[in-house]
Parts: structure tokens; sequence; C-alpha cells
């Protein structure tokens, strides 16, 4: 960013911060943030198009496997040219024809998962018009059954029936999973702004602590007390308090705007000045390593994708043996037929139909192709299994470190706030000892060190703690402060 896009940008920010000091300011905490990032925020919104998108995926494959009715035909199918035609003596003659020939086929189908075929009953009736000739045929179908069978083939169907509810299952947990990435993402931003409100505060009171001390620093040097060299440092320590004080009033702003666009706040809440409160409130509940896996392996979408990877390669392995084979179709058809003048006709004394047909293909000399295509499959089918099998691996590791993790961060925390309250008392001592002239400059500025420092470890260590808990949520899909299973909203 150039110097004039700097300047432009603090000026904006300067403008708004101004604008939003004149509204009362949104005191919220981090478990209000976090449930209006789950309820408003555009990327929970987009995990809900997702997961709704998904929904009616997994209904169109559940009609798939309903009894669908169709209608179907041509109505009209008028046609008026010159064809070909071949006489008894071998020539061609090129004929005139007006005709008009259409047709309404009503069928109901059903598919066979288990066999891979469908089974159909169909009503048929087609009208032909000669127009040249001036007459009207019909003819008909009144009820026929039919059958399509693949023999010794592939069955996608009774592969579908396995992968596609994993698939729906896997879906359901990516959209929980989002959710409670929204609420780790939140959780970020939340403390981003939070450290910089504190960093904040830290600087407005050194800024008016140091001018305060500067000022007795003056007196004391009138009285002989301190040396110039000591003055100077005070003044030193001012324009240094200014400065980041100036540095951390941009930094909040721009935190502050970053957690405002997450959270998609709309109308007074988009002008209000967030006050965010501490989170020092923590929860002792204990994580057990073995509950935390088998919650993991039971929710979470990677864990049923496992599954899924293994059907699939096992569903290829068997596509790759049966398509290199004998690949047979059996269709069959049994019903009533007739024709007539009128469409009463085609329903009158009905005579039988029979259609019986069996197609096969028979690879005969492959040169090695069948082969090929099975072991390739084979050897995907290996690199899945050894795949997915690390990838449990490394899941249990990673869910493994973030539970002795967490428990470590608690502790954490409790060391950090009483180091702040230790250093916060220290300040206050050596500051009145430095008025009453029996602590120099240099360990004044260490005891105001060692106090930013303690706070600021005391927010971050309760920043890391809050992502360690969000995270062990995200990657278990469990809410073990309150023993059950997390679920996703219900629409």
């Amino acid at each position: 960013m150039n110097a004039q896009n700097r300047y432009w940008l603090t000026v904006w920010l300067l403008l708004l911060s101004m604008a939003w000091t004149t509204a009362q300011p949104l005191r919220l905490t981090l478990e209000e943030v976090v449930q209006m990032a789950r309820e408003q925020s555009i990327a929970a919104r987009q995990a809900a198009t997702l997961q709704k998108t998904n929904y009616w995926k997994y209904r169109s494959f559940l009609a798939d496997y309903k009894p669908q009715l169709s209608l179907n035909g041509s109505l009209p199918s008028f046609t008026r040219s010159f064809i070909q035609v071949q006489q008894p003596d071998g020539t061609i003659a090129f004929q005139p024809v007006s005709n008009n020939n259409s047709l309404l086929n009503l069928e109901l189908s059903q598919n066979i998962p288990l066999t891979g075929g469908a089974i159909y009953v169909q009503h048929q009736l087609q009208r032909f018009d000669n127009f040249m000739a001036r007459n009207t045929l019909y003819n008909g179908i009144p009820f026929a059954i039919g059958l399509s069978q693949p023999l010794f083939r592939f069955n996608p169907m009774k592969w579908e029936r396995k992968i596609e509810p994993l698939r729906y299952a896997e879906s359901n947990g990516q959209y929980v999973e989002a959710l409670e990435q929204v609420a780790l993402d939140a959780t970020g931003l939340y403390f981003d702004l939070l450290v910089a409100q504190v960093n904040l505060q830290i600087a407005e009171t050194n800024r008016a602590n140091n001018d305060t001390l500067l000022t007795i620093a003056g007196h004391k040097l009138e009285l002989g007390k301190i040396s110039r060299n000591d003055l100077l440092q005070l003044q030193l320590s001012v324009l240094n308090a200014r400065k980041d004080l100036a540095s951390a009033r941009q930094t909040a702003e721009v935190a502050s705007l970053k957690l405002r666009a997450f959270l998609n706040l709309q109308g007074d809440g988009a002008l209000r000045p967030f006050e965010l409160a501490i989170p020092v409130q923590i929860s002792t509940f204990p994580v057990d390593i073995q509950q935390a896996l088998n919650q993991a392996f039971a929710n979470r979408s990677d864990a049923i994708a496992f599954g899924r990877r293994l059907l699939e390669a096992e569903r290829d392995i068997e596509k790759a043996r049966k398509e290199n084979g004998l690949n047979a179709v059996l269709n069959a058809d049994f019903g009533l037929t007739n024709r007539g003048a009128r469409p009463v006709d085609v329903y009158q004394r009905p005579q039988d139909r029979q259609f019986v047909e069996i197609r096969f293909t028979m690879p005969i000399m492959t040169w090695g192709r069948a082969k090929a295509r099975t072991e390739t499959a084979e050897a995907n089918g290996q690199l899945t299994i050894q795949t997915v099998e690390q990838a449990k691996r490394t899941f249990e590791q990673q869910l493994y470190t973030q539970v002795t993790l967490l428990d470590m961060l608690r502790q954490q925390v409790k060391l950090t706030a009483e180091a702040d309250q230790i250093a916060q008392n220290r300040y206050q001592i050596a500051q009145e000892r430095f008025k009453l002239s029996d602590l120099t400059v240099t360990d004044l500025g260490i005891a105001i060190q060692d106090k930013d420092r303690a706070r600021r470890d005391a927010i971050l260590a309760l920043r890391d703690y809050w992502q360690s808990y969000y995270t062990l949520r995200l990657l278990t899909l469990y809410d073990f402060e309150r023993n059950q299973k997390i679920e996703g909203k219900k629409e």
C-alpha cells in the first residue's frame, strides 16, 4: 500500500471512528458473537444453502427408485415430401408422400436395484393419416408389460444405494462442521478485536500515566532529585506512548471492521462501536481421549468419507471386472396389440404380442486391455485403503494433540491471570515509589513493560484456550461441556 492510500485509509478510519463514538456501544460476549455468526454471517448462510442443495440431491436420488409415470410421444408428426422407392425392376422412383404419424405412449416404470434392471407397464396409441389416399389407420398396444435386465454386467444401482446415503450423511456432517468453523473464525476475529482494544486501553493508560509522570519529573528536576537524562527519557516515553496510542487506535478500528463484516451487521448495529467482554469464565469439564475419538469417528464427515471412499474403490474394482467380460441385456415384452380404422378397433378383440431379445457383447481379443483395466482398478483400490488408513492415523494424532493442548491451555489461563495481577500490583508500587523518589526511571520503565506484557499474555492465553475449545468441537462435533452431540440448525 503506497503512502497516499495509507493516508486516505487513515482519514476514513478516523471519520468512521468519530461516527461510532456518537453511538451507544454494542456490548457483546464471546458466546453472543459466536451465536450471531452462526445465525446471520454470510459464511453460515452459504453453508445452509449448500446443505439445502445436498438435501434435494438426495431426494432426487430416492425418487429414482420409486415408480415413474411418464407420457411421451410425437403429436403431430407431419411429413410432406418425396421419398425414394425401389421399383420391381430395380430402378428408383421418387414418390410424393403427405402424412401424419402421431404417437402417444403412457408408461409406468420401476427400477429394480437388486438386479440392475427395470420393469414397466405401458399403453400406446398410434394414428397414421395418409392425406394423399385420404384414409386413416390406428395401431395400438392396450396393455403391455416388459422387462429390461442386464446380464453378467455391472450393477450401478446396487452401489448407489450403498454410497448415496453415506454421501448425504457426509454432507450433513459438513454442514455442522461449517457452522463450527464459523464459530472458530468468529472467535479468532473476536479476540483480534479484544486484543486490539486491550492494547488501546494500555496505550491510553500509558499515555496518561506518562504525562503525569513527566509533570512530576519536571518538579523533581527543579528540586535536583532526578537528572536531566532521566527527564529526557521520560519525554521520549511520552512521545512513544502517543505514537503507540495512534497505532493501537487504528489497529482496533481495522479489527472492528473485520468483525462487523463477518457478522454481517445491518442497520443500527453497523454503526455502533463494539465493547467486548473478556471471557474469563472457563469450565473445567473433563475430556477423555477415547470418548473424543469415538465421537469424532461417529460424527465427522471425514470419518463417513472414509467408508464412502472404500466402497467406491470396491465399486470400481467390480465395474472393471464385469465390464471386461460378457455383457448382455435381456429385453422382454408381453401384452396385447391391434389395429383398425377407428380408435375403438384397437381395444376390440386384441391379439397377443410378444417380444424377447438378448443382445450381447463378447470381447475376444483385447491385447491385455481387460487385464490392464482390472489391475489398475485393484491398484487404485489398494491405494485408497492405504490413503484412508493414513488419514485415520493423522486425524487421531491431531485429535490427541488437541485434547492435551486444551488441558495445558486451561492451566496457562490460570497462570497468566495470576501473573497479570502480580504485574499490575507491582506497577502500582513502582509508580508510588517513583513519586517518592525511591525508584529510577529505568526501573519504572521495566515495571511498565512487565505490566503491559502480563496483560497481553493473559488475553492471548484466553484466545488460545477458546480457539482450542472450538477447534475440539469442530474435530469431534461433540459438546463435552454439555455431553451431547452437536446438531445443525433445524430448517
